[in-house]
């Protein structure tokens, strides 16, 4: 028995770049074609679960209502919380603080934004979240409709990596990662990064 998981974060939201962590912003108009050209093709998915942010779960509900799926709401596949920066762009982070994000992306455990979920919390959560989809959906093809941070840590996750490394992970608006499971292999990276399906 084979269990897939396909992690798609979601296309460009409105706002520009910026640390956005936790704000509520929707899809662009370019975010929502993004996701929709990715998803043009789709996969053989049973049911999609979405993180609750405007970004994500909009896109899912579209999906999951042409291709008539169910659709789950998770709270624990949101965003890490970036505390004070969230809102803020790389440029205000330097202009404050011109070695901040130096810190941060070289000890991202430890030169943590004030303010911001504990990345060990972060880890946390998401697993707890992939494990469920795993014993509940065995078997299943699920889609799971969420964001950087979320597929930076499953993919540490499945690799055994440290969490301080998770930020060496490029991850793409509308890219996906799968992710699969069989009786004799543990959860295994497919592939990470794909455009299309």
């Amino acid at each position: 028995m084979k269990t897939t998981l396909d992690l798609i974060r979601h296309g460009e939201p409105t706002g520009g770049r910026m640390y956005r962590g936790c704000i509520d912003h929707p899809l662009s108009e370019l975010g929502w074609a993004q996701m929709r050209a990715a998803t043009a093709t789709p996969a053989a998915w049973q049911r999609i679960v979405t993180s609750p942010l405007l970004r994500c779960r909009e896109f899912a509900e579209e999906l999951a209502g042409r291709l008539g799926l169910p659709l789950r709401v998770d709270e624990r596949i949101r965003e890490v919380g970036f505390g004070n920066w969230e809102g803020r762009t790389g440029e205000q982070i330097r202009a404050a603080d011109p070695a901040a994000l130096t810190r941060f992306y070289h000890d991202p455990v430890g030169a943590r934004p004030d303010g911001a979920e504990p990345l060990a919390d972060f880890q946390h959560r998401v697993a707890a979240a992939l494990d469920e989809v795993l014993e509940r959906h065995a078997g299943e093809h699920v889609l799971l409709v969420t964001h950087a941070g979320v597929i930076r840590v499953a993919v540490a996750h499945v690799l055994g990596a440290p969490l301080d490394a998770i930020y060496r992970t490029h991850v793409d608006n509308a890219a996906v990662t799968r992710l699969q499971r069989s009786a004799e292999r543990p959860l295994t990276l497919v592939y990470h990064g794909r455009r299309r399906l």
